[in-house]
C-alpha cells in the first residue's frame, strides 16, 4: 500500500503535468529553504538536499569548516567527524557533511517549505505551458469560449487560456460562451502570470492550416499551396500547384461535389473561397487570378524601381466582374500574384489606343485601316448601336498590338533603371543578403510584417529602403511609427566586411569601340537614339530583354494574323500548334542561368519614339 507521501507526490505530478524530476527538484529546493530558516544559516553557506524516493526520506548536507573544537555546529565540524567523510581532510579545510536536523522542522520552517514548493511548481508549470504552446505557434488549436467582451474573446484550453483580440475576429461572426472554437496560434509570449497566447481567426495561414487538415493531398505534399490572399469573412483566393504528374490540384482541394471546400467555408463563417491553379507564367497566373472574369489580354511591365505592374484588358461585359464589389476581386488578385493590376475594358483601352495613334504621323495603311474601323466601332458604342463580334475582334487586335509595342518601347528605360538598381546594390554589404530577418536583430513586430510582405533577407529590406521606402510603408500593418523603428534599427546594425573574392579574368573592350562598332546584319537601327541609351541597350539588365529586337507595329499585327491562320490550319488537321519560332539557348552571366533568345526580324526604334513617350 502506498504511503501518504507517494500519494501526494503522484497527485501533484498528475495535476500539474510535470515530470517527476521537476517535482523532486522543487522539493529539494524547499528543504534547503526550510533548513536555512530553521537553523538561521547564512545564504553564503553551501547547502544541498537529497530526496530518496525509495525510502521516502531526505538528507541535508551543509558545507562546514574543520576545527578542533566546535563553537558553532551550524558552520563547524570536528576533525574526527570530518574524517568519517574524507580521511584526508585537514584542519581548516571546508567539507560538506550531513546536517539533517534530528527533529522535524518547526512550523515557520515548514510553512516556508510549503511556499517554496508551490512557487517552484507554479514556475515550472508556466514554463511547461509556454514550451508546449510555443511549439504550436503557427498551428490551429481547439478551445471553449469562456468570456466575450467588446475588446477580446477568452478561450479556455484546459490548463491555460488564450486571448483573441478584436482585430483578429472575423467581422460579423458571433461568439457565445461555452461554444467550441478553432483558432490560429498567432503568438505566444512569456508573462508573470504564465504564457500569454494570442490567437486569430483572420490570419491567412489559418486558411492554409484548414486546407492541410481537410485535403490529404496537401498534407502529403502532392499538392502545394503557392500563395493565399484573404479578406476575412468575405472572400479568399488560394493558388495551388500539383507536385506530381496526373494530380488535379483544384479538384483535390474542392473535393467530390465540393465537400472539402464547403467544410472550410462553414468553419470560416461562410467565407467564399476561390481555388486557382498556379502557373509559372505571370500573365497566365494573373488571368486565372481574376476568375471568374474572362480576360482578353495581360501585358506586363516589370519595372526594376517602381515594381511590377500588369495591364489587364477584359471584355466590356466582364469589367464589373473582374473588378468585383468595391474592387475586392482585383484587390485579392493583386495580393495573390504580387503584381499591381490595372484593369481596363476593351472599349476604354481601344479609345486610349486610338487617341495615342492619332498623334503618330505616317502610320502604315494596315494600321490606319484598323484604327479607322476601331474608331467607327467606338462611335457605334457611344450611340448604343449593336456591334458585331468581328468589330470587337478588330479592336482587340489593335489594342493587343499597341500594348506589345508599348512594352517594347519601355525596354531601354527598364534597362537604365536596372543599372541604377545595380548601383544601389553595390553600396550594400553582400553579407546582408545572407542574413535572414530572424537573425537580423530587427524588432520582432517589424520582422513579422516584413516576412508577410515576402521579404526574406536583411539585404532585400535595405535595398528596397534605398530604392523606394514607400513600398515597405504600404505593407499591411506598417505605419509611420513602425517605419521609424525599422530605420532606427537599420542604423544600429553592424555587419562584418565581405571577404574579397578574386574577379574572373575578362577581356577588356573599350567603351568607345563598343559604341561605334558596326552593326550586324538584321540588328535594330539606333540612329537618333542617345549614346547612353545605346550603351545600356548593348548590355540590358532586364530579364527577358536579351535577344528581343524591337518590332514595328505592322510586324506585330502580321505575326498575330499568321498565328491565327496557322492555328486555324492546325485545327482543321486536328492539331493545335503555335507558330514555330527560332530560338537560341545561351548562358546569361547576369542571371546565372540559361535563357532562350527568340530570333525575329528587327524593327526600327526611332520610328516609334513619339509613340513610346
Amino acid at each position: 500500500m502506498k504511503s501518504e507521501f507517494m500519494l501526494a507526490f503522484n497527485e501533484i505530478a498528475e495535476h500539474s503535468k510535470l515530470k517527476r524530476e521537476v517535482i523532486i527538484e522543487a522539493l529539494e529546493s524547499a528543504l534547503v529553504s526550510a533548513y536555512r530558516r530553521e537553523m538561521n544559516a547564512s545564504t553564503a553557506q553551501h547547502v544541498v538536499a537529497k530526496v530518496d524516493m525509495a525510502s521516502e526520506s531526505f538528507r541535508i548536507y551543509a558545507e562546514k569548516e574543520v576545527v578542533e573544537e566546535v563553537a558553532d555546529d551550524r558552520t563547524e565540524v570536528t576533525l574526527e567527524e570530518a574524517r568519517k567523510v574524507d580521511p584526508d581532510v585537514k584542519l581548516g579545510d571546508m567539507i560538506t557533511v550531513e546536517s539533517t536536523p534530528p527533529k522535524n522542522f518547526g512550523r515557520i520552517a515548514a510553512q516556508t517549505a510549503k511556499q517554496v514548493i508551490l512557487q517552484r511548481l507554479r514556475e515550472s508549470e508556466r514554463e511547461s505551458q509556454y514550451q508546449e504552446y510555443a511549439s504550436r505557434e503557427g498551428d490551429i488549436i481547439h478551445g471553449t469560449i469562456q468570456s466575450v467582451t467588446p475588446q477580446q474573446v477568452t478561450i479556455g484550453l484546459g490548463r491555460t487560456e488564450a486571448v483573441m483580440p478584436r482585430n483578429q475576429m472575423i467581422g460579423g461572426e458571433r461568439y457565445r460562451t461555452h461554444d467550441k472554437l478553432r483558432a490560429f496560434v498567432l503568438e505566444v509570449r512569456k508573462s508573470s502570470r504564465g504564457p500569454q497566447i494570442i490567437v486569430s481567426r483572420t490570419h491567412k495561414n489559418m486558411l492554409k492550416r484548414l486546407l492541410e487538415n481537410e485535403v490529404p493531398e496537401i498534407y502529403n505534399g502532392l499538392v502545394e499551396i503557392k500563395s493565399i490572399a484573404r479578406e476575412p469573412g468575405h472572400r479568399s483566393k488560394v493558388a495551388v500547384a500539383a507536385r506530381q504528374e496526373g494530380v488535379d490540384p483544384v479538384g483535390a482541394c474542392v473535393g467530390m461535389r465540393g465537400v472539402r471546400i464547403q467544410s472550410i467555408v462553414k468553419e470560416l463563417n461562410d467565407e467564399k473561397i476561390d481555388v486557382i491553379e498556379w502557373s509559372n507564367e505571370p500573365a497566365t497566373f494573373i488571368a486565372k487570378a481574376l476568375s471568374p472574369a474572362r480576360v482578353s489580354g495581360v501585358y506586363l511591365d516589370d519595372d526594376p524601381m517602381s515594381g511590377r505592374t500588369a495591364t489587364v484588358i477584359v471584355p466590356d461585359d466582364q469589367l464589373s466582374l473582374a473588378i468585383g464589389r468595391e474592387g475586392q476581386n482585383a484587390r485579392l488578385a493583386a495580393k495573390l500574384t504580387n503584381w499591381r493590376i490595372d484593369i481596363k475594358s476593351l472599349t476604354e483601352a481601344a479609345a486610349d489606343t486610338a487617341k495615342h495613334l492619332r498623334t503618330v504621323s505616317d502610320l502604315p495603311e494596315k494600321v490606319l485601316s484598323m484604327l479607322e474601323q476601331a474608331e467607327g466601332t467606338l462611335a457605334k458604342k457611344a450611340e448604343s448601336k449593336p456591334i458585331m463580334p468581328e468589330e470587337f475582334a478588330n479592336m482587340g487586335k489593335l489594342v493587343d498590338a499597341y500594348e506589345k509595342m508599348q512594352s517594347q518601347g519601355k525596354r531601354v528605360l527598364r534597362a537604365e533603371k536596372a543599372q541604377k538598381v545595380a548601383v544601389i546594390k553595390s553600396t550594400i554589404n553582400p553579407v546582408a543578403y545572407k542574413v535572414t530577418l530572424a537573425e537580423s536583430g530587427l524588432p520582432e513586430k517589424v520582422v513579422k510584417l516584413l516576412l508577410e510582405g515576402d521579404y526574406g533577407s536583411l539585404g532585400q529590406v535595405m535595398e528596397q529602403m534605398a530604392i523606394d521606402e514607400d513600398r515597405i510603408l504600404g505593407l499591411d500593418g506598417f505605419g509611420p511609427k513602425v517605419m521609424e523603428e525599422l530605420k532606427a534599427a537599420l542604423t544600429t546594425i553592424q555587419m562584418p566586411e565581405p571577404a574579397a573574392e578574386p574577379a574572373p579574368a575578362q577581356p577588356e573592350i573599350p567603351v568607345e569601340a563598343a559604341a561605334v562598332a558596326p552593326a550586324e546584319p538584321g540588328a535594330p537601327v539606333t540612329e537618333g537614339v542617345p549614346a547612353e541609351a545605346v550603351a545600356v541597350e548593348a548590355v540590358p539588365a532586364v530579364p527577358g530583354a536579351e535577344g528581343e529586337p524591337v518590332q514595328s507595329f505592322e510586324e506585330i499585327i502580321g505575326e498575330e494574323e499568321e498565328e491565327e491562320e496557322g492555328g486555324a490550319k492546325d485545327k482543321k488537321k486536328g492539331k493545335k500548334k503555335g507558330k514555330g519560332t527560332q530560338r537560341e539557348i545561351v548562358f546569361d552571366e547576369d542571371l546565372g542561368m540559361f535563357i532562350a533568345k527568340k530570333k525575329r526580324k528587327a524593327g526600327r526604334l526611332k520610328d516609334w519614339e513619339e509613340f513610346t513617350e
